[in-house]
């Protein structure tokens, strides 16, 4: 027997045959067999002895021995390949008996190889096992086990054997496995968890409401309960600090100092009542005892932004004083936004000339960007939260860090209480699919998100547009009381009526072009158009009519030959400013009435001092240094607010995420039902639909961590908040989904295909896919807008795909591609599980791939590391892409 065994040349030339695609057309054919002399050892199932009689291990490596003599079947346990004239032993799983001639077909079986007349008049064992290119097939068929090469059983009640076993696998459960079964029907349990998943998401879509509701109202609890203690410690150091006064000025004997708690003494000298001790009482209470905060002007001197030829603002003169509320005003084009973008500092994109001062020194806004408010035109809220945890999440991010969290709720209750909140503070704001409080409302709690960082200037867009009249008298009663507190605010308003002009300390008026026809104090613009000959109607609003007049659509006749336009130009030379050259050659045509307005009355300047002595409490100016002291949350401590805020828009979006899992569970129905997992491809097809079908879908679903949120994010990171936190934070609870969805996709595809890799290494292939792709639907969020973005994530996977299955492109393109790396881990993970008579197969098909078996653990590391870098590239493309 020895002596008909391969030798190591032949061995070589029957793998080779294997992994050479052209071995289907030419089979392989050793020196002793040749086309025109083919020996009978030549034919399948047959193999002869060497001539010398050498065993064939002592051949020489790089030569065929001869082998003609003693030609006979091969042996029962072994094969002999057509065109070798030798055998090799058949590998555990493997079936090799002798064959039986069927003398009906002609035929070897279960071989199915032609018995060639006269030559070989009887069967031998199998031609070739686990051969790739012939039909050959030697495997222990399906519902059998092969404990040996020569033996074969079935598979009893309650076990499975698939093709190829050499032993029985037991069932999980016994009803499961039928005689001779050939997998075990796991359908019922991939039932059974679909059923308990869904409970699960059930439960979480019906009590999540319920759940947050709990937790807002024990939030809301512990807010007042924190109000009431801030409000008895307050009042507890005022009365000590008056009770000191009392005895310093000897109203209060010594002996009772240790006494000074008393509160008939302390109520006396307060001349206050209970009433103001109480929860209600915190908005006054915390206006008394409040440190004052920064204060905050602004200057501009000959400012004058332009873009090319066109100039936006011209010769801006003038200050925005702390402790007075300011309107700006004028027709639309006139420049009232980039006046605003100015005050802000945002001048980038602009050229620009002058000088602005703050506090009487030159300085950068964007240094003073924690202490500065800016209120959009747009409501920019979060919709899916409450208008408290809007408020709320705005005070604990921008507010000074080392404030405790008992300050934090007495600004935040103050800010409630002035601006009329109380009855909605725990109702959602609302989008656009879920309606919300009402348009008022929403304005109102826009602006209290500014608010509540208590900020040293306050600038709103249009904050009165789309509210009615009380609406718009609460909100300037509540600006007006931030004012009183020295904050510098300022407001561009459309239309407003006049009890609501009245209510602003300050009013510019622009002209086109971003020229100023006026500055000054409400109480003055009338007298100085009246210079002018400019007397408003009866029932007419000033700031409407004045603005009708710049317009030209109100014709009236003024002092001397002067024009709407020359008023921009009558107001540099009333106040001494520059005139621009742009303007010189209107000198001329005013100059009948040019001295009235280069001149001041003793009277308009009495009363201007008169003034500015009435708001000189509210302008003591801080240093720069005191401005720049405030030091809000860390990275680290907005991560923590950032993460409790995303996880409540999540479970308030349970439905999204019900949809999301529902469609994974049908698309891993479909897949595990139409592309099977076949043994001899290691279910490359069926892989390859699975990374199709997983990246399309989670890639969408991730594209609502940052598209939905992009106008919210723009305005946090202008305010100074961290935006390594807001990714973080978003990110970090898309894990969730990232560990959940594998089971989910996994609960219907593994159970409809029931492929021979393990669930757990299935599932860590989908986790690092279903990571990476996420980190793709992150950039495709930051670059495009949402339709493009839709666009782009459900093509480029079916791309990507294609591109790292196609063997034929270079191999630097392949391995750039994650699902290269997705479909090679899913191949390894069931090639792992093929052993003895599969390893032939097992090995041409990863070479056919170029796949490694030792390589999962690398597959898994570079999927994880392509997630890693996509959300590196979206993290930095949200910096410098805005």
């Amino acid at each position: 027997m020895t002596s008909m065994l391969c030798g190591k040349a032949e061995i070589e030339l029957y793998i080779k045959s294997l992994a050479d695609a052209s071995s289907r057309s030419n089979p392989r054919i050793s020196p002793n067999c040749n086309q025109s002399s083919w020996a009978l050892g030549c034919q399948p199932g047959w193999a002869c002895m060497l001539s010398d009689t050498e065993p064939s291990n002592e051949t020489s490596a790089e030569s065929f021995p001869l082998r003609a003599e003693s030609c006979r079947p091969c042996c029962p346990g072994f094969f002999c390949p057509r065109g070798l004239t030798c055998m090799m032993p058949c590998p555990l799983g493997a079936y090799c008996p002798l064959g039986t001639l069927n003398d009906t077909t002609g035929l070897c079986d279960p071989y199915f190889y032609q018995v060639t007349p006269g030559k070989n008049t009887a069967c031998g064992t199998a031609d070739s096992w686990a051969d790739i290119v012939t039909t050959n097939d030697v495997f222990c068929p399906p519902g059998h086990y092969c404990p040996t090469t020569t033996q074969k059983y079935n598979c009893s009640s309650g076990h499975y054997c698939r093709k190829g076993s050499t032993d029985e696998k037991k069932c999980f459960w016994k009803n499961t496995c039928k005689d001779n079964a050939i997998k075990e029907d796991l359908t019922l349990y991939g039932i059974i968890l679909i059923a308990i998943l869904g409970f699960v998401l059930l439960l979480v879509y019906n009590c999540s409401g319920l759940f947050i509701s709990l937790q807002v109202k024990m939030s809301s609890r512990s807010r007042k309960k924190a109000a009431k203690r801030a409000d008895k410690s307050a009042a507890a150091r005022e009365r000590w600090k008056l009770a000191k006064e009392l005895v310093l000025r000897h109203e209060v004997p010594t002996e009772r100092f240790g006494h000074a708690y008393n509160q008939a003494d302390t109520d006396r000298a307060m001349k206050i009542n209970n009433d103001k001790l109480t929860f209600s009482g915190v908005v006054s209470l915390a206006t008394e005892i409040r440190p004052q905060r920064p204060t905050l002007e602004v200057a501009f001197r000959g400012l004058t932004l332009s873009i090319g030829k066109k100039k936006l603002l011209q010769c801006v003169t003038g200050k925005l004083s702390p402790g007075r509320v300011t309107a700006i005003m004028g027709p639309s084009g006139a420049g009232k936004t980039t006046f605003l973008n100015a005050v802000l500092g945002k001048t980038s994109g602009y050229k620009k000339d002058g000088i602005v001062l703050i506090n009487g020194l030159p300085g950068l806004m964007q240094s003073y960007k924690k202490i500065i408010g800016f209120v959009p035109q747009d409501d920019i809220v979060h919709g899916n939260l409450t208008v408290e945890e809007n408020m709320w999440f705005s005070s604990c991010c921008r507010l000074s860090k080392g404030m405790s969290r008992s300050d934090k709720v007495r600004v935040l209750e103050r800010v409630i209480e002035s601006l009329g909140l109380q009855e909605i503070r725990n109702s959602l704001v609302g989008t656009v699919e879920k309606r919300g409080i009402s348009g008022g409302q929403r304005k109102r709690v826009n602006v209290g998100i500014e608010m509540v960082m208590e900020p040293s200037l306050l600038i709103l867009d249009e904050p009165t547009t789309g509210l009615d009249s009380a609406s718009s008298q609460l909100l300037l009663r509540a600006l007006r009381h931030e004012a009183l507190e020295g904050v510098n605010v300022c407001a561009v308003v459309h239309q407003p009526s006049y009890t609501l002009f009245n209510m602003f300390d300050d009013f510019v008026l622009l002209a086109r072009g971003g020229l100023i026809a006026y500055h000054g104090p409400i109480y003055e613009v009338e007298t100085y158009f009246a210079g002018l000959g400019i007397k408003v109607p009866d029932r007419e609003n000033p700031p409407d009519y004045y603005i009708d007049i710049l317009e030209g659509i109100v014709k009236t006749k003024m002092r001397g030959n002067v024009t709407p336009k020359h008023f921009p130009l009558l107001w540099m030379l009333r106040n001494g400013y520059e005139v621009p050259d742009d303007l010189q050659k209107d000198l001329e045509n005013i100059n009948t009435i040019r001295e009235l307005y280069t001149v001041r009355s003793i009277s308009e300047q009495s009363s201007e001092e008169q003034s500015e002595n009435t708001v000189s409490v509210h302008r003591n100016l801080s240093p720069s240094n005191e401005l720049l002291e405030r030091k809000t949350p860390g990275v680290f401590a907005q991560y923590g607010y950032y993460l409790g805020r995303v996880a409540k828009q999540r479970l308030r979006e349970a439905t999204q995420q019900a949809v999301d899992y529902l469609i994974l569970c049908i698309a891993g129905v479909c897949i595990g039902t139409i592309a099977r997992v076949r043994d001899d491809s290691f279910g490359v097809a069926s892989y390859g639909y699975t990374i199709m079908a997983v990246s399309l879908l989670c890639q969408l679903a991730s594209l609502r961590s940052f598209s939905p949120e992009k106008l919210q994010y723009w305005r946090e990171r202008q305010s100074g908040m961290s935006s390594l936190a807001y990714f973080l934070a978003r990110d970090t609870i898309d894990h969730f989904n990232t560990a959940v969805k594998p089971i989910i996709f996994l609960s219907t595809f593994y159970f409809f295909n029931n492929p021979r890799s393990t669930l757990r290494d299935n599932y860590l292939v989908l986790l690092a896919l279903i990571y990476c792709v996420t980190g793709v639907g992150y950039t495709f969020a930051i670059w495009f807008e949402l339709g493009l973005a839709q666009l782009s994530s459900a093509i480029v996977p079916v791309v990507l795909v294609l591109v790292g299955t196609k063997p034929d492109l270079p191999r630097v393109i392949r391995e750039l591609c994650y699902t290269k790396w997705a479909l090679q881990a899913f191949i390894i993970a069931g090639a792992k599980e093929y052993s003895g008579v599969w390893l032939i197969t097992r090995c041409g098909a990863l070479l056919q791939g170029g796949y490694d078996i030792n390589e999962f653990n690398l597959c898994i590391t570079i999927i994880m590391l392509h997630g890693v870098l996509f959300r590196l590239v979206a993290f930095l493309s949200m910096l410098k892409l805005k």
